[in-house]
């Protein structure tokens, strides 16, 4: 693989990058290199098109000096041996995002997620960062963008012209008066997922050839850990056990004390199956989890790879478990055939699973009438870990009944709420150092 400069009213070099896939018009004769997808006809004639292996060529102009114009040869020659050169490209973000990236992650990972990162994409990364071309996105740019989303929900104004449009195109009477959603500024937690997704993309398109480095290494995004303090609530010890005696003789208590009592995540809960559960030992194990998939449930693998464990029950949990089974299969025998045997511990009186986002409103419910400080169910998985590290259990104990990826995520999304540990291990050390 060799190259040339020369001079046409500026310097520029010429860098041979070998042979590469094309195809060919067989009516106009215009070629169109292999990149992202074949193409079924041509895009200038609509010609068929043929399958060839022809010379590739990269040009760049605009050197002052014969001697910039070899210096950067020499660079683009380097890479190219290296493997780091990127071919010049016009692909914007969005062509990335929605053409290449999406469709390619799609299979590999949790439909959830898949629906998580797709959102970014669409409401929030295409409206603000899509006409940029990839290989042009630098820090700057990607720090405005999270600037503006701390400020305002890309897509505001395109609502209201869509609203405006479907207006005058003669839109029903309810869409017409329908006003227009107010622009809304998103949470620092918000924006750092939006920045977790778009690293992830752009960290692909180094993998695949799009980019010689991820522009997003050098932007700053908010920091989570002060995202996560403003959003996560926690009730006290005493407020908790005020709810759990306000709600002792609903149907759902068993579900409410299992979800305070072992810090587990609502899918894990509402997916919990009676053979996953041994009273007898005081132990169940998380095997499985009902997610989300728009208002449709799906049964899917525990969020992370130590979300599959074990998590120990103490007896009072074991024995409102036990009561509960019984009740259950009162409600079994009143119902009947109609009754669905589906194996879930919590489930509706007929035998179907909970709807993981009922649950949520049922709890909400519960603590609207139980007068406490609102909380979220997912709140109540704060309270727990919260609770559990004030008390003195070891960090890693709490990161395994949470079923953290490791132990650091625990203590950097609780240790804020803990400041009495930092009191204790200063007068347990002090013990050591000052002298009697």
């Amino acid at each position: 693989m060799r190259g040339h400069v020369r001079k046409r009213g500026t310097w520029e070099y010429i860098l041979e990058l070998g042979d590469r896939p094309t195809q060919r018009c067989t009516a106009c004769n215009r070629r169109h290199w292999v990149e992202r997808t074949r193409l079924k006809v041509c895009i200038a004639c609509s010609g068929s098109l043929v399958d060839r292996i022809e010379r590739k060529q990269q040009s760049r102009s605009g050197f002052r000096t014969k001697k910039d114009a070899e210096t950067a040869l020499n660079e683009a020659l380097s890479a190219l041996c290296q493997g780091t050169y990127v071919e010049p490209a016009k692909l914007t973000v969005e062509e990335f995002l929605r053409d290449e990236w999406l469709p390619a992650i799609k299979s590999t990972i949790r439909e959830s997620t898949y629906l998580s990162y797709k959102g970014h994409v669409e409401r929030h990364i295409i409206p603000l960062l899509g006409t940029v071309r990839l290989q042009q996105l630098s820090g700057s740019p990607v720090n405005s963008f999270y600037a503006k989303l701390l400020t305002e929900v890309p897509g505001g104004e395109k609502q209201r012209e869509n609203s405006k449009s479907s207006q005058q195109a003669g839109a029903t009477k309810v869409a017409a008066t329908k006003p227009a959603l107010p622009k809304k500024k998103l949470s620092k937690t918000t924006v750092h997922h939006i920045h977790g997704t778009l690293h992830k993309a752009l960290k692909d398109a180094v993998r695949w050839d799009r980019l010689p480095r991820n522009p997003i290494e050098a932007a700053n995004p908010p920091r989570r850990s002060s995202g996560m303090a403003e959003e996560m609530q926690a009730w006290t010890s005493v407020e908790l056990k005020q709810f759990l005696s306000g709600v002792g003789p609903s149907r759902l208590y068993p579900l409410w004390l299992l979800l305070a009592a072992t810090g587990m995540r609502r899918g894990e809960v509402v997916g919990l199956r009676w053979k996953d559960v041994d009273l007898k030992a005081g132990r169940l194990a998380v095997r499985q989890t009902l997610i989300c998939v728009g208002y449709e449930t799906r049964v899917s693998e525990p969020k992370t790879r130590k979300g599959r464990r074990s998590v120990a029950l103490d007896p009072v949990t074991v024995a409102t478990l036990k009561r509960w089974r019984r009740d259950q299969s009162k409600e079994r025998l009143a119902w009947g055939p109609a009754w669905t045997d589906t194996g879930y511990v919590f489930t509706r009186e007929d035998g179907q699973p909970h709807h993981p986002d009922r649950v949520s409103k049922l709890f909400e419910d519960a603590v609207a009438a139980s007068k406490l400080p609102r909380i979220r169910l997912h709140d109540l998985r704060h309270t727990h870990a919260t609770l559990a590290l004030a008390a003195g259990i070891h960090p890693k104990v709490v990161s395994e009944r949470l079923g953290h990826a490791n132990v650091s995520i625990t203590l950097d999304t609780y240790s804020h709420a803990i400041p009495a540990m930092a009191e204790e291990a200063a007068t347990r050390i002090a013990a050591f150092v000052h002298p009697e």
